[in-house]
């Protein structure tokens, strides 16, 4: 699953591509770490939000814990309680110019990225509900990886090319369910010797 991607495209650029209205004061970085903000299209707006929906916890003597930020909803998994009102009334659009993935060893890996050839920013399939511990949060959608993907992950986000974009946002949820499939043109790959967990 994603859980680290870019958006280095300059935020006004993007509303201008999105047709969007920038929201006043949105600020995120060009690194997005799942509980940390971003920028998504929603209701006509490039809105900041939280990137993972809060799952609340409990420690083993009934304490409240800290929410586990969850930054991705698995299509088969969209008509279930924990997704499917906002699939059914909040969907949205995630501007993105790269995702990582872990690639290697436990404890040595490395951030492997991949984009769209021949798109600065592209677009990945997103639900987006309030929330009272974050504001307004946002997941990424999740199909079954490419071929390109196999040796490193077997799932990715739905890429949606922009003539999707409208039946994501507005249309009926049959239709917007249609568009999560698994990219099957070509992908940008780099690999790189940045370790995964390294410093945010």
């Amino acid at each position: 699953m994603c859980n680290l991607y870019r958006m280095t495209t300059n935020a006004q650029a993007v509303a201008q591509l999105f047709g969007a209205i920038l929201q006043e004061g949105a600020n995120v970085a060009s690194e997005i770490y799942p509980g940390y903000p971003g920028l998504v299209m929603a209701e006509g707006q490039l809105r900041q939000m939280t990137w993972g929906f809060p799952l609340s916890l409990t420690g083993k003597q009934g304490q409240k814990l800290k929410p586990k930020a969850v930054t991705n909803a698995r299509e088969d998994k969209l008509h279930t309680g924990f997704w499917k009102d906002s699939f059914n009334r909040r969907r949205c659009l995630i501007p993105v110019t790269a995702w990582a993935e872990a690639e290697g060893e436990k404890g040595k890996m490395t951030r492997t990225w991949y984009a769209m050839p021949g798109e600065e920013t592209f677009a990945v399939a997103g639900v987006w509900r309030p929330t009272a511990e974050w504001g307004n949060a946002y997941a990424m959608v999740m199909v079954n990886g490419c071929e390109q993907m196999a040796n490193v992950h077997d799932r990715m986000p739905v890429l949606l090319p922009r003539a999707s974009w409208e039946t994501w946002q507005h249309g009926e949820p049959e239709d917007a369910f249609g568009l999560c499939t698994t990219w099957t043109g070509e992908l940008l790959v780099e690999k790189t010797q940045d370790r995964w967990a390294g410093p945010r």
